[in-house]
């Protein structure tokens, strides 16, 4: 996103909620002037006000505007046998291969086991890649995972009530019978979890625990970032929206 900053290095804050796609100029005002934009904690209803967009938190309805800033925001549909490492000493598919075409040297946020598919954050901004890989600021992570046997209700509500791993117990915010294996699969059922851990390869780790071996497993979302039809190998920025809630998330 392109914003034309005055030469102070600041822009009218009703400018920039319309140049961020808020809505027009005219009803830009009319939002400031019904106190739904904050700056810094702040109610701001005096148009003209300036703002620096690079460093104040603003806020519309109290959704997060994020701020200007040379860095990116991408989302990955990685697919199954692709290392989540930037290079392979093995010679591997990885990650590199996949955002061969960007000019940024992108770090990863947190990984996913190679034989896992899914959802992986890349970025720019090693802060918050450093954040939201930190348990402290860990957000939910949803699951999909095709496992062996039938999942009876009992089972689900273990996995909710928390399971002790050899490396300490797991809170399991949600856990949810979505189907059943069909086909060949037959006899196999298909799970989802909401977790907000990031141990080596926790998923299919508690998933053996309860007594259900994981076949294929995919992380569909992080907090409010979901994949949306992602074809597998594709990239997409992530919204303004969904790195608002993760700024937040990561308290930057």
């Amino acid at each position: 996103m392109s914003i034309e900053l005055d030469d102070d290095g600041q822009i009218r804050l009703q400018k920039l909620l319309a140049q961020s796609g808020i809505a027009s100029r005219r009803k830009c005002e009319e939002i400031m002037l019904a106190g739904r934009v904050e700056v810094d904690g702040e109610v701001v209803t005096r148009l003209g006000t300036k703002v620096d967009p690079r460093s104040a938190v603003i806020r519309v309805d109290g959704t997060r505007l994020p701020p200007v800033s040379p860095n990116v925001y991408l989302v990955l549909n990685k697919p199954r046998g692709v290392v989540s490492t930037m290079s392979d000493p093995e010679g591997r598919r990885c990650l590199a291969e996949l955002v061969a075409e960007r000019p940024e040297r992108l770090f990863h946020v947190g990984r996913l086991d190679t034989d896992t598919s899914g959802l992986l954050l890349l970025t720019n901004d090693g802060e918050f890649a450093h954040r939201m890989a930190h348990p402290s600021y860990e957000v939910d992570k949803t699951y999909v995972a095709e496992v062996d046997g039938e999942v009876a209700k009992g089972t689900l509500q273990a996995l909710r009530d928390g399971v002790t791993l050899e490396d300490g117990p797991v809170q399991v915010s949600r856990a949810t019978l979505v189907g059943a294996g069909e086909g060949n699969a037959r006899g196999r059922s298909i799970v989802e979890l909401v977790i907000h851990e990031g141990r080596n390869r926790i998923v299919r780790r508690l998933l053996e625990q309860v007594g259900h071996p994981v076949r294929r497993l995919t992380r569909t979302a992080i907090g409010p970032v979901v994949l949306h039809g992602l074809r597998q190998g594709g990239l997409r920025e992530l919204t303004a929206d969904e790195l608002g809630a993760l700024l937040d998330a990561a308290e930057l």
